[in-house]
């Protein structure tokens, strides 16, 4: 086992480097989106060491760091990663140097819309990133349930701040700032829910005797597991499944979960498309890792209860976001909408309780980052070179911009999980995983293929295809063969295809060969499935039953049995 605290190290460096970016005068302002590049750099290449050190066939969690914090109270600072964490891990160390590279001229759109020149607002903006980064990962490697609760409420300041502090041209401040109120009250709301959950389960725990002294409780993450698979903590199904609830009802507005998603829209589409990625596809994925961790893990009798219902709402989550995406004008919010639907699959594949539908899950939650990330990344490209979200003001940019047009589609086709791209593997195992258990979910779930088919390409249609659209709206040829249209809707810069290039090649990659990242994944889920209820097994097809010459079925088979 290695010595370097490497996660430690790894939630650390962006700590310091949104610290030390804050710190610079304002005459630095315009390295400071340098100095927030190189820092992500460096958080990808420790999250690189931590899964080549990765042993799949080891412990279920490594690289475990484990300090006193607050041993009065059996807090302690526990960290430490196993298969999802891992592959969370990844994703987020890989999405924010990409996303600091798109976002490189976000923070001008504020100090514009301000009507002075404000350079300091770089280092806000890239700090806030940092800081939003450093949070997650703490979130995700954590083995202490407090100390997971403290990060997980804190990282909602440095967003709240991303959404109503930056935005797109043209947002009005007072639009941001009601986006980011209904932001922040949502999920403190769940936050303080969860919070009574926390006190009741150490409450619990001191009383079933887990802490290392008597009276005294414990926030291990692995000793409260390991008591609720023995049945060893001392309450009631009735308590279990109260404290169970509340941290349930936490995770669901992270995540989003129908009818707790109304936050996510108007966030999404008051900020800056890289501060909406950053919401939707890395601080997001917190509310179902949450579940995956802490309800499966803590509540196991109380999760197998609450499933039903969490299966149900997460089929109408299904269809409703996929349902109001196609009825969206703004490009952004249709994309905001998409994102709802997609959690849903993401939490159905979560209480199947099966491994193919939670190794889906856990996949999905990468898949979906990496194609949201480009989509929205792509789109928000595209929005700010007219300065306009609505889908009618554009038509015919695969003309003029054929990259920018050619990139969208491939990133609109893995929405909709077009086979060949990664979500439609994570997306397969969902419905796979799903099937047994609950069939009718499954089925109705099925329909959000065809929608996701019709919004995706209607879209594309629309914006894309067609005849050129000029500025004006016109339709057709201005004269100048488009060369109006095409000075005002150039294709992808470099520094743009370097942020899309990557995202497209991972759609690519897991698409066709999800074998590496299943092979991770598989063994924690497994471990999941265990502690939920050893009983259940996985549901299998019966084997051909064995048939006598007589042509009565054999002994001990179900028939013979009845005779």
């Amino acid at each position: 086992m290695t010595t370097v605290p490497w996660l430690t190290i790894l939630w650390v460096l962006p700590l310091l480097g949104a610290a030390a970016i804050a710190a610079l005068p304002a005459r630095l302002g315009s390295a400071t989106r340098s100095i927030a590049l190189t820092v992500s750099i460096a958080v990808l290449v420790v999250a690189v060491i931590v899964a080549v050190g990765f042993d799949r066939a080891g412990e279920r969690f490594q690289f475990v760091e484990s300090h006193d914090w607050i041993p009065s109270f059996g807090a302690g600072y526990r960290l430490g990663v196993d298969g999802i964490a891992l592959v969370l891990v990844l994703l987020t160390a890989a999405l924010v140097p990409l996303l600091l590279a798109a976002g490189w001229h976000d923070h001008r759109a504020a100090d514009e819309d301000a009507g002075a020149a404000r350079p300091r607002s770089a280092h806000t903006y890239v700090s806030l990133i940092l800081l939003v980064e450093s949070m997650v990962l703490v979130s995700f490697t954590a083995l202490d349930i407090l100390l997971f609760y403290v990060f997980f409420e804190a990282m909602l300041v440095p967003m709240y701040f991303l959404i109503g502090g930056f935005g797109s041209p043209g947002t009005p401040r007072a639009d941001r700032a009601r986006a980011a109120v209904k932001f922040l009250l949502y999920n403190l709301l769940g936050g303080l829910v969860m919070l009574a959950a926390l006190i009741g389960l150490y409450v619990v725990t001191a009383r079933s005797g887990l802490g290392e002294t008597a009276g005294v409780g414990t926030f291990d993450v692995r000793t409260v597991t390991a008591a609720a698979v023995a049945g060893d903590l001392d309450a009631t199904p009735a308590v279990l499944a109260a404290l169970c609830f509340g941290f349930l009802v936490a995770f669901a507005v992270k995540a989003p979960l129908w009818p707790l998603h109304g936050w996510l829209p108007d966030a999404a589409v008051r900020t800056t498309p890289v501060a909406a990625v950053l919401m939707m596809a890395v601080v997001d994925k917190v509310g179902t890792f949450g579940m995956l961790r802490y309800c499966l893990q803590l509540f196991p009798d109380a999760s197998v209860t609450f499933a039903p219902v969490v299966v149900t709402l997460a089929v109408i989550g299904i269809v409703y976001g996929a349902v109001l995406a196609i009825g969206q004008t703004d490009v952004m919010r249709l994309i905001a909408y998409t994102s709802i639907s997609h959690f849903g699959f993401i939490v159905l594949g979560i209480f199947a309780l099966t491994s193919q539908g939670q190794a889906g899950s856990t996949l999905y939650m990468v898949n979906h980052g990496i194609s949201t990330a480009a989509l929205f990344l792509i789109a928000g490209f595209l929005v700010s070179r007219r300065g306009d979200r609505t889908i009618a003001a554009y038509g015919g940019v695969q003309k003029v911009a054929p990259v920018l047009a050619g990139t969208f589609l491939v990133a609109g086709l893995a929405t909709l999980s077009l086979p060949g791209l990664a979500p439609f593997v994570s997306e397969f195992l969902v419905f796979v995983g799903t099937y047994p258990r609950y069939q009718v979910a499954a089925v109705i779930a099925t329909l959000a293929l065809v929608l996701s088919a019709l919004y995706v390409l209607w879209l594309y249609q629309r914006m894309m295809g067609g005849p050129v659209r000029l500025p004006g709206g016109d339709d057709g040829d201005d004269g100048n063969g488009g060369a109006e249209h095409a000075r005002r809707l150039s294709d992808l810069v470099p520094r743009e295809v370097a942020v899309v290039a990557p995202l497209i090649a991972l759609l690519l990659v897991l698409g066709i060969y999800p074998k590496p990242a299943l092979d991770v994944i598989t063994p924690a889920v497994d471990d999941t499935l265990v502690s939920i209820d050893i009983s259940r097994p996985e549901p299998v097809v019966p084997a051909e039953r064995p048939v006598a010459e007589s042509g009565v079925p054999a002994h001990g088979s179900e028939e013979g049995e009845a005779e």
